[in-house]
Formats: structure tokens, C-alpha cells, sequence
């Protein structure tokens, strides 16, 4: 495997949170056009995921490479989409979307601390107290207009759940491909008693069609390939700071495709959120 520097990695990573904030809104259209629950549209998103990683890698993948490190990894994939998922039935989009995403890089931050022994110096403290308040400003209208209820347990839920992926990996990080097809077929496999009850063949037509195959290839095989190429040359922490820039990226997409609106405050929580993503991105090759 070809080291990845640390200013590489952050690209990685930076193109992964892009990728991942479409992601939402081609989920959202096959929720209409294909028929698909959100465990449906999550099944469907790891199995092309891992085909269409298998079909562009350079050396043979065969189901041998399955090793014991992506079972954890693909159980946790399957665990936190599933529990975001629910955070969202339970609180609304916007109360999930600030619980995991907020909780994610904390979580993480001290997991890489205490089992990782990763240090985490000004730049990344100062990140790590920016970007989850950019994200509060960024949907606090949402949030202080919807009931909570048992959503915010499970959207914790899902954030432990992708930092115990984040941490896992970066630890068991010497096949990031393997890990990337082992852990979608894991999730897949996951998912699938939970989703063929409720029907997982989509009602396919062009559309929708195309974005669920957008969706295997963008959001998850060339997302979460970068994702984890990147957590072989970034902390932990970090990786997971420089992902919240999701959350920009579908605020934007939102306001250019669907017409939505934010309020100044918003907008500036985006920008705070996209700073302290940047300041991450171009300090990554430096103590932070």
C-alpha cells in the first residue's frame, strides 16, 4: 500500500465529507421515486458500494480477505446508519443530524485519547470546540422548533457507533480496500434480515436507477474508500473534525437544489463549520 501524507489524507477525508452531504438528498429522492425505506436504501447503498469497489480495484478481492477486523467494522456501519436512521423518526432531521454529528468528533476525541494514546494539541482543541458549535448555529431554528423525545438516545447511539468505525479503523488500518468492501458486505449482510421483511426490491425506473447508483459510488465506495485511506495518515479526532464539513456541504446543496432557506445565523454556523474544517485541512501536516 502507498503511504498517504498527512496533506493528502485530509484531501481524502475533505472529498468524503463533500461526497457524504449529497448523500442525503439522493436518499431523500429514492425514498419517492424508488419506493425504499431507510434500511432499504441503507442495504442497497453498501452492496453496490462494495461492488463497485471490487470492480476498480487493481488486485483480486477474494471473500478469504474477510478477516476478523470487519466484522466489528461492518456490525458498527450497520449499527449507526440503522440508529440515525431512528434518531430521525424519533426527533426530526435536524435534532439527529446536530446530536450525532456534534457527539461524533467528541466521542472520538476522547477515544483516541485514552485507547490510541493520540495527543491533541491547540489547533485540533480549538476545531474541536468550533465546528459543533458552527453545526448548533447552523440548524438551531430546526432544532428548537422540534420535540426530542427518545431520538437524541439513539442519535448518540449512532454517534458512538461511527466513532467506535473511526477509532477501530484507524487502529486496524494496514488494508484500508479490504476494509472499505469487507465492512459493506458485513453491514450489508447486517441490514438484510431487517430490510427484506419490509421489501428491498425498489420500484426501478431511470431515476431511480440512476441514484441508486449514484449513491453505491459517490456517498459510499468513493467516500468511505477515501474516508479510510485518510485514517491511515490523520488522527482519529481529526478525521472526524474535517467530516462535520458534511453538514455544510448538504445545507448548501439544500439551499441550491431544493430552495431552502437559511437564516443568518445559519449561515454563519456554516461558515464557523467550514473554518474550523479548513484550518484542520491545511494544518494537517503540522503538530496541532
Amino acid at each position: 500500500m502507498t503511504p498517504v501524507s498527512a496533506r493528502r489524507g485530509a484531501v481524502y477525508v475533505s472529498v468524503a465529507a463533500t461526497a457524504w452531504g449529497t448523500g442525503g438528498a439522493a436518499g431523500a429522492l429514492l425514498f419517492e421515486s424508488g419506493h425504499l425505506g431507510p434500511i432499504g436504501v441503507s442495504f442497497w447503498r453498501y452492496l453496490l458500494g462494495a461492488a463497485f469497489l471490487l470492480a476498480l480495484t487493481r488486485r483480486p478481492w477474494r471473500p478469504r480477505r474477510l478477516t476478523w477486523h470487519v466484522l466489528p467494522v461492518g456490525a458498527g456501519m450497520a449499527v449507526y446508519q440503522t440508529a440515525y436512521f431512528a434518531a430521525i423518526a424519533g426527533s426530526g432531521v435536524a435534532v439527529a443530524t446536530v446530536v450525532t454529528m456534534g457527539a461524533t468528533p467528541i466521542f472520538t476525541a476522547i477515544g483516541g485519547r485514552l485507547l490510541l494514546r493520540e495527543p491533541l494539541g491547540p489547533v485540533a482543541r480549538a476545531a474541536l470546540a468550533a465546528a459543533p458549535a458552527g453545526l448548533v448555529l447552523l440548524t438551531w431554528e430546526s432544532v428548537v422548533r422540534a420535540e426530542a423525545g427518545a431520538g437524541i438516545g439513539y442519535a448518540l447511539l449512532s454517534a458512538a457507533g461511527y466513532a467506535g468505525v473511526t477509532l477501530f479503523s484507524r487502529r486496524h488500518r494496514t488494508d484500508p480496500q479490504g476494509t472499505a468492501v469487507g465492512g459493506f458486505v458485513v453491514g450489508a449482510a447486517c441490514l438484510a434480515p431487517f430490510a427484506l421483511p419490509a421489501g428491498v426490491l425498489p420500484e426501478l425506473s431511470v431515476s431511480s436507477a440512476a441514484l441508486l447508483l449514484y449513491l453505491g459510488a459517490v456517498p459510499t465506495a468513493l467516500a468511505y474508500g477515501l474516508f479510510f485511506r485518510a485514517l491511515t495518515a490523520l488522527p482519529a479526532t481529526t478525521v472526524s473534525i474535517i467530516s462535520l464539513g458534511e453538514a455544510a456541504g448538504a445545507a448548501l446543496i439544500g439551499v441550491v437544489l431544493f430552495g431552502e432557506r437559511l437564516t443568518p445565523l445559519a449561515w454563519g454556523g456554516c461558515a464557523l463549520l467550514l473554518a474550523a474544517v479548513a484550518v484542520l485541512a491545511l494544518k494537517a501536516d503540522t503538530e496541532m
